[in-house]
């Protein structure tokens, strides 16, 4: 029974840790979390996991802020249709 719940504890501990996180920072380290992972696994079969997770960690990096970027510009669009029709004119293009 201790064991069960000091594994929901640790499971818990990282998610409670990114309650106060903007949005940018979730995807930033969402993807340098899961690309860290991938690449250790890829990294452990290859040869050196801490090498792999290294370059996974920054690739996955870039990902979360690619993606971020993203859905930033994909909100803007959104909200600048939305503004427009409001207005009851047509949607300016994109820059």
């Amino acid at each position: 029974m201790k064991r069960l719940l000091l594994a929901g504890v640790v499971a818990a501990l990282p998610l409670a840790g990114c309650a106060d996180m903007t949005q940018t920072q979730q995807r930033a380290f969402s993807g340098t979390a899961i690309g860290a992972g991938g690449g250790a696994v890829i990294g452990a079969i290859a040869g050196n996991a801490g090498l792999g997770a290294g370059i996974g960690a920054v690739a996955g990096l870039a990902g979360g802020l690619i993606y971020d970027k993203v859905k930033k510009d994909q909100a803007a669009s959104y909200s600048a249709g939305y503004q427009a029709a409001a207005r009851r004119q047509p949607p300016s293009p994109p820059q």
